[in-house]
């Protein structure tokens, strides 16, 4: 669906790729993105959550294009990216959002297909969706997000998420180095680092009994949650992709920013 945009916005005429983009901070991101004016391609394991999304967002007059892609497969990723190409020719922004808590298992007992699984996904998808980018991007610049975590850079306390958050660390030290690596093509690379914030990505995982012989029960009186009483929502971090995104955020590269209510103050 190709429209015409009706109205300015802060993305008005960019060219924005999302990945994990059919739920939680992804579709919240790119009902932002599209508010403000971006053409949209939306990347996918489900098929018809993208295009609920774009039904919702036709209403803003952009286009939206679903790819149905799995981030840890190089050939899908380079599939959809051709796509891109032959229908916009460039992309602007890229939120490499998509990821996965895999399985929450003791080290000890942890298979060695259970953390591949969730390095893959986590790690080496984003690697391949700003791997793929770049060929897009070196004309014209632009932005590049990653979705990162508390986990792994600030709090080091959720006793069987060591696979999710090594691939967590990874992914900020990945973006400095990409900061500095691609600056010459005036690409920008930042991560969002968020707290709790209410999303479905807990239907997708998986926590072994085992689990339960090593967690450290820690209580808060107060609750963990010091700024909200509850988690953040991914709306919130949605506004902060729109500003990471903009020209805004023109002279900001290389910088990991935290989004959750002071929580890993807390508990870090």
């Amino acid at each position: 669906m190709t429209k015409r945009h009706s109205r300015a916005g802060r993305l008005n005429g960019k060219i924005a790729l999302i990945t994990g983009a059919g739920s939680g901070i992804g579709r919240a991101a790119a009902l932002r993105f599209a508010r403000e004016g971006a053409d949209l391609v939306l990347l996918d394991v489900k098929e018809a959550s993208m295009e609920e999304v774009c039904r919702i967002i036709q209403k803003d007059e952009v286009t939206c294009l679903s790819i149905e892609t799995d981030i840890s497969s190089e050939i899908q990723l380079a599939n959809a990216y051709r796509q891109v190409k032959e229908r916009f020719g460039r992309v602007d922004i890229v939120y490499a959002n998509a990821g996965i808590n895999g399985v929450l298992a003791p080290i000890e007992q942890m298979a060695l297909d259970d953390w591949n699984t969730t390095l893959q996904v986590n790690l080496s998808g984003t690697f391949l969706t700003v791997k793929h980018a770049i060929p897009l991007m070196k004309d014209n610049g632009g932005s590049v997000i990653i979705t990162s975590s508390i986990n792994g850079n600030r709090v080091f306390s959720n006793i069987g998420f060591s696979a999710y958050s090594s691939t967590k660390a990874g992914q900020v030290a990945f973006a400095k180095m990409a900061a500095l690596e691609l600056a010459q093509y005036q690409i920008r690379v930042n991560v969002i680092c968020p707290g709790a914030i209410d999303t479905n990505i807990e239907e997708n995982t998986e926590r072994t009994p085992e689990l339960d012989e090593i967690t450290i029960p820690v209580e808060y009186p107060e609750g963990n949650q010091p700024l909200e009483d509850g988690p953040g929502s991914a709306a919130q971090v949605a506004k902060l992709a729109l500003f990471l995104a903009s020209d805004d955020a023109s002279h900001i590269s290389g910088t990991e920013v935290y989004i959750d209510g002071a929580e890993s103050l807390l508990r870090g």
